[in-house]
């Protein structure tokens, strides 16, 4: 008779779910069957060992992996046991906040907020304090938010009326930070950081609180533990200190989500921070053909933040992983749209088994383009199509209004940004047009003084039509845009909000417009350009379960498989990411080439590189291939196109540059000399501002010097050093109390310590930022 919850195990997945007591770190691979494994374990502790369910936290971060789990687990062991405990960290903290939260006097009914929310908070804020984009982005405050909560006593502040401290250095930031916070106060509101800190806070202070809780955690198992922040990793642990029964399994080499403070260490770690623990690898791929994972394997080799291991698989050989290059932007995905033409008439597939990734949204509009001119149906997962973006079609509308006149354009942007037109407006404007067969437009015209018409915002509005048609009729299509922006105010409301991804769309608008003005050799039609359009917005938006290519980014793919996968735009600058490597040096090229592991590890059958020639708007240099692609052996893919020798030339000298420039120079301790300040010591080596603090001799003041710094040289410290023991003591002590996520001395920052590392490692990281549940 066969097991239901054993059967079909593999001896490492076998080992995982039998392994129930104590500390068990499980590395599973892409592909690996990591979730059978876990659901497999949690089904055997229930029926097997006889412990009651409600007894077992299963945490995971989306809501999607969570609901998969839970159906798994009631397929094994059936529908009677509560599995409720099988949630995201952020589902478990609501759980246990609408039970205990009134140990912090907040009512049980407290608000949730989301993004959305935030952005309206900030706005409010924005307003009060007259500042906008050109000061801060809502991207920006809402890191400063959360590093802040994640290293400030704000908690003091929100629940026990402490007084607020800013911070110094960056006074603005704290201020709006300081507003937001009183909003949240007066609306006993929590955004997502909050119901981890609100958690932890209340367990930290109630010691009656935290036994109850350890106590009930019999087994707790954490799912994709390489993407566990300090608060989330330090909130399991601690409710594991009881019962000791502690179960990671994950894989540090899918670690996309440093950037929101996810911290892979504490994965590679954790056999140091518990001797005890169990290590099972997981390493047999069910997914991929063997000349995939070759790639794959190839590349995650150069991180050192990482288990070491290799993906193997039973699977056939399959067809080489091919590598194209092409001319331009056009070449690459019209190459791309063949392809797939010739996937489906060769190996009988259906549109719904081909995925193209890439590393940003904005990147989507060519290949959207492409896909629609060779006639083949797509769906965007994650996101927006380029064109019907709300910015994008303010545009569009805006240009349809200065050459059509439509109404429906009109309707779009008459009171857009708001100029006071209201309800009442619209009516009798709308009565008249139809009494006098106009379009709105020309009603508008035509009964400017009408008493209900007659407003400075309608008289405002038609100048600046009047004004556009003469600027239509004397510019090219993407000066007209630039001109629209301005004049319309458009470009001003963009900034107020904040949100600095619209104007990264404009920005690719425009450039496909000079692009396409560049191929012409000619100036754009507008109204061509606008029908051509049409075609890119009119699109059926019914994508459920319909046989179409998915687009998506390489994020959104995270733990999903596809038998066919794309991945376009693989340019130095795109991937990896210029603004992130700016941002975060040597930890964000690991991520990136995470980033490049997780996208080849996603296809089953055949996997597609491309990038192409031309000019990166973004970086504002010209393209080259990513370095990663020089990673790879040449015998472990197919070169299409033609990658002339200065290219190659180019590409490899760039990425060796930059591989040069990954380390640090210097490290803590070591001897400089400037060539202004003369001789110092490197005091401490900031990686989140790519900065050296240096204690300069002479002057007795510390200086912060870039890494990019050319003029830094090393020297003996043979000479007299002018610090005397005490500054050392002082030093070595500040060093020592570095902040601790953990109350114990067992923490992976302390270990790291003793190894003589920088402590940094598990600060947190300057561009930390929430993982929004699904």
């Amino acid at each position: 008779m066969t097991d239901p919850i054993l059967e079909n195990l593999n001896p490492k997945q076998l080992q995982a779910v039998k392994t129930t007591e104590g500390y068990v770190r499980v590395i599973a691979g892409a592909g690996s069957g990591k979730t059978k494994a876990l659901t497999s374990r949690f089904a055997y502790i229930v029926d097997r060992l006889g412990i009651n369910s409600s007894n077992i936290l299963c945490v995971t971060f989306t809501n999607k992996a969570a609901q998969e789990m839970k159906k798994r687990v009631k397929a094994l062991i059936g529908d009677l046991y509560d599995v409720s405990f099988i949630t995201t960290y952020h589902g478990f903290c609501v759980r246990f906040l609408r039970e205990e939260i009134n140990k912090i006097h907040y009512p049980k009914n407290f608000i949730i907020l989301d993004a959305e929310d935030q952005k309206t908070i900030l706005r409010d804020v924005f307003t009060e304090l007259d500042i906008n984009s050109k000061n801060l982005t809502f991207k920006q405050v809402l890191r400063f938010i959360s590093k802040q909560k994640s290293t400030s006593d704000y908690l003091g502040y929100m629940i026990e009326n402490k007084s607020f401290t800013p911070d110094e250095k960056d006074s603005l930031s704290s201020q709006v930070y300081q507003k937001y916070l009183d909003k949240q106060k007066r609306n006993y509101a929590l955004d997502f950081d909050d119901l981890i800190h609100f958690t932890a806070f209340i367990l930290d202070s109630n010691p009656d609180v935290l036994a109850k809780w350890q106590e009930m955690m019999h087994y707790i198992q954490v799912d994709e533990a390489q993407d566990s922040s300090d608060s989330q990793f330090h909130l399991v642990e601690m409710l594991s200190r009881v019962h000791q029964n502690l179960f990671l399994v994950g894989d540090p080499d899918q670690t996309i989500y440093e950037w929101r403070g996810a911290k892979p260490e504490y994965l590679v770690e954790f056999d140091r921070m518990f001797p005890d623990t169990k290590t099972i690898i997981m390493n047999q791929n069910y997914r991929s053909t063997p000349n995939i994972l070759k790639v794959g394997n190839h590349i995650i080799k150069n991180n050192k933040v990482r288990v070491d291991k290799d993906m193997v698989t039973e699977n056939p050989e399959g067809v080489e992983v091919v590598h194209f290059h092409g001319k331009n932007d056009f070449e690459e995905t019209i190459w791309v749209a063949s392809e797939i033409k010739e996937i489906l008439k060769t190996e009988n597939a259906s549109y719904s088994d081909i995925t193209i990734l890439y590393r940003s949204n904005h990147l989507s509009r060519n290949i959207e383009q492409a896909l629609i001119k060779e006639n083949i149906p797509y769906a965007i997962f994650g996101g927006v199509r380029f064109f019907e973006r709300k910015e994008i079609k303010d545009v569009l509308s805006f240009l349809r209004l200065i050459v059509q006149g439509d109404n429906f354009s009109f309707l779009r942007m008459f009171n857009h940004p708001s100029r006071g037109l209201g309800k009442k407006f619209l009516e009798r404007l709308s009565f008249l047009a139809a009494e006098q067969n106009l379009s709105l437009l020309d009603a508008l015209q035509r009964n400017i003084e009408d008493k209900e018409l007659n407003k400075k915002g309608a008289s405002d509005f038609l100048f600046l039509v009047s004004e556009l048609k003469k600027e239509a009729a004397q510019n090219s299509i993407s000066d007209l845009v630039k001109i629209i922006l301005d004049k319309s105010g458009l470009s001003e409301l963009y900034r107020k909000d904040g949100d600095e991804d619209r104007l990264e769309n404009i920005k690719e608008l425009v450039s496909s417009m000079m692009l396409l003005e560049k191929e012409n050799n000619a100036p754009v039609n507008i109204v061509e350009y606008l029908q051509e359009i049409a075609l890119y917005t009119d699109l059926d938006k019914d994508t459920e379960n319909q046989d179409k290519v998915r687009l998506m980014t390489i994020h959104i793919s995270k733990g999903l498989e596809f038998p066919y996968v794309f991945l376009c735009g693989f340019t130095e600058g795109v991937l990896p990411s210029a603004l992130s490597i700016k941002e975060r040096r040597k930890r964000a090229i690991e991520e990136e080439r995470r980033l490049m592991y997780v996208a080849v590890t996603r296809a089953e059958k055949r996997f597609y590189m491309t990038d192409s020639e031309g000019f990166n708007f973004t970086t504002g240099l010209n393209k080259y291939p990513s370095r990663f692609l020089f990673e790879i052996k040449e015998e472990f893919y197919v070169r299409k196109g033609k990658l002339s020798p200065e290219i190659l030339q180019a590409a490899q000298s760039s990425a060796a540059a930059s591989k040069n420039s990954e380390d640090t120079a210097f490290k803590q301790g070591d001897f400089v000399m400037h060539p202004v300040w003369n001789k110092g010591r490197i005091e401490s080596v900031d990686l989140e501002k790519n900065q050296y603090i240096v204690h300069f001799f002479e002057m007795d003041k510390e200086k912060p010097i870039d890494f990019a710094f050319r003029f830094l040289t090393a020297v003996s410290d043979a000479q007299e050093d002018p610090a005397s023991p005490a500054d050392l003591l002082e030093l070595h002590d500040s060093l020592k109390n570095t902040p601790d996520p953990f109350e114990d001395n067992d923490s992976p920052q302390d270990i790291l310590d003793k190894e003589g590392n920088s402590s940094r490692i598990f600060g947190q990281s300057a561009d930390s930022e929430k993982k929004w549940p699904e």
